[in-house]
């Protein structure tokens, strides 16, 4: 019988943990239990970092960015020696179940607990959006328009100027912010990590735009593009057949802070109650994530190792749009 939860963010933070957090704080007070936080993650479980949360700790956050309990990235919880180390801290402090807000590789540690025995739930929290099981994750929909105001704002600039710019957006692995962003803010050309984009492609798409008689060219990039925004200015740096001249902004963390909108409260909200609802009816190792408008569950097994795909109608939708 669980009398005693805790619950710890990890990886990269997103606007709308917070909301998560407080919701899992207050969904697991209505069932009767103890709630403690967990700081900086993982390590903080190795760390015995536990602190105690209760109705009135997390009034207050549900509109700040970041995460009030941290985060941090562990080496040590890799290895089966830290995840027992961290499993005895949980049953030193009484720990009967963790929620894990994160995404991919928060979520596969959370899975590894789960193995282990421990009933551990996950909530679905990245702005790469790129975790299976949610049709949209935590912090997505905040980041998306952060990126989203700084392409208008750039786009000002760059027609007052008569200029090309490549602005690179966040996203190692995945494309999804560059590619929403690039269809929302009407880029020219999307470079993301999915699809190979060369140099001479991009080179076309603005000399084309200059011909054509346009005041500016938005080249909207993903940070794991093989040719990102600092690449692409050295490989530009001695040509001048653009017609425009170039600029590159890079937004990195920017997309991550601030205050987040009122779709990732809600979500954040939403997710984490589902999560602690499904400890309560012991439906273990799964993650809570949004499907078709709905709040379900995931098991974790289905989720590990796996990295949700783009949307080809989307990738398409782009290539139409920018022509």
């Amino acid at each position: 019988m669980i009398q005693r939860i805790a619950v710890l963010t990890s990886g990269g933070d997103a606007p709308g943990m917070n909301a998560a957090i407080r919701s899992v704080t207050r969904t697991a007070l209505e069932q009767g239990w103890e709630v403690f936080g967990v700081r900086q993650g993982y390590a903080g479980l190795l760390g015995a970092t536990f602190v105690p949360l209760n109705a009135r700790s997390v009034g207050g956050i549900i509109q700040q960015g970041g995460t009030v309990l941290g985060s941090a990235r562990s080496q040590e919880f890799m290895t089966e020696a830290g995840r027992k180390k961290a499993l005895h801290h949980l049953a030193e402090q009484g720990i009967d179940a963790l929620v894990v807000i994160g995404g991919n590789g928060s979520q596969t540690g959370a899975y590894a607990l789960s193995q282990m025995g421990f009933p551990v739930n996950g909530v679905a929290s990245t702005i790469d959006n790129d975790l299976v099981g949610s049709d949209i994750t935590i912090g997505v929909d905040t980041a998306l328009n952060i990126a989203l105001e700084a392409i208008d704002r750039l786009k000002v600039t760059a027609s007052s100027h008569h200029r090309a710019f490549l602005i690179e957006v966040m996203g190692r692995k995945s494309g999804y912010l560059a590619l929403m962003a690039g269809i929302a803010g009407g880029a020219e050309a999307i470079v993301i990590p999915e699809f190979e984009t060369t140099p001479e492609q991009v080179a076309d798409v603005i000399r084309i735009s200059y011909e054509r008689g346009k005041s500016h060219a938005i080249i909207v990039v993903a940070e794991g593009a093989t040719y990102d925004a600092d690449k692409l200015v050295q490989y530009f740096a001695k040509r001048d057949e653009l017609g425009f001249e170039l600029r590159a902004t890079t937004l990195g963390h920017i997309q991550r802070g601030g205050a987040p909108g009122a779709f990732d409260r809600l979500l954040g909200t939403r997710l984490a109650a589902c999560a602690v609802e499904a400890l309560a009816r012991g439906e273990y190792g799964v993650l809570a994530g949004s499907i078709g408008g709905r709040m379900t569950t995931t098991p974790l097994a289905e989720i590990v190792g796996k990295t949700k795909a783009l949307d080809p109608d989307l990738v398409r939708l782009a290539g139409i749009l920018a022509r």
